[in-house]
């Protein structure tokens, strides 16, 4: 899938002149985290959201105690007073293309912080992804193919462990019992561990896991 297959295209945007009044007025309503704003020729100008808001002056003055201010400074004094978007909005603006990759998308989201990114065509702004559409992507994926049968089920867990699931140590050895997965060997740490465990899980046709692997160093008994 594709940032087009997901993507939120009825966008409401905003613009640089737009108060920040009717602008707080709109996400509210319309229960929107967050607006893209577009120049006079239509282009990506950037963008507003809640976390921009949060400096605003009218929450400091009404809701917390005197001597308490928004934060200091000249850029700090433009984005809690200014009636205007243009003064208060993010930019530059952090944007993908309607062919990135769901895990493009992801990535782009989780490494700047950010709830939602604009969907560009060229310059033009043709939708948004947020959170809450990666959410969607996932609890609507087509299941992976059921491995079917003890040998077909080993394979698949073997090439998870082997390709997919970042061991820092060596890959534990896999038998498979009646649809029952069976780790064994060394892992250098819990975390390999838990990654071995849940690689074998999360293989359709598994029917259970039984962890036989021992940390490195470890004096007790292997767990069962």
């Amino acid at each position: 899938m594709e940032a087009k297959d997901i993507m939120t295209t009825d966008v409401v945007s905003v613009r640089p002149d737009t108060s920040v009044k009717h602008v707080a007025k709109i996400m509210r309503d319309r229960r929107l985290s967050g607006l893209p704003v577009l120049d006079d020729e239509g282009k990506l100008a950037g963008i507003i959201t809640e976390g921009d808001l949060m400096r605003r002056s009218e929450l400091y003055s009404t809701f917390l105690p005197a001597g308490n201010a928004a934060p200091d400074g000249p850029e700090g004094y433009v984005k809690g007073h200014s009636w205007r978007v243009g003064d208060v909005m993010t930019a530059p603006v952090i944007t993908a293309a309607e062919t990135d990759s769901l895990p493009t998308l992801a990535a782009l989201l989780t490494q700047h912080g950010i709830k939602r990114v604009p969907i560009l065509h060229g310059d033009r702004v043709v939708g948004v992804v947020s959170r809450a559409d990666l959410l969607w992507a996932i609890a609507e994926a087509a299941p992976a193919p059921i491995s079917t049968g003890d040998r077909a089920i080993r394979l698949a867990v073997a090439t998870r462990l082997r390709e997919d699931c970042g061991l820092t140590g060596p890959c534990p050895v896999v038998t498979v019992t009646k649809g029952i997965v069976h780790l064994w060997g060394t892992v250098t740490s819990q975390g390999d561990r838990d990654a071995a465990r849940v690689a074998a899980e999360t293989v359709t046709g598994v029917v259970g896991v039984k962890d036989h692997l021992r940390l490195v160093g470890s004096s007790g008994p292997d767990s069962r």
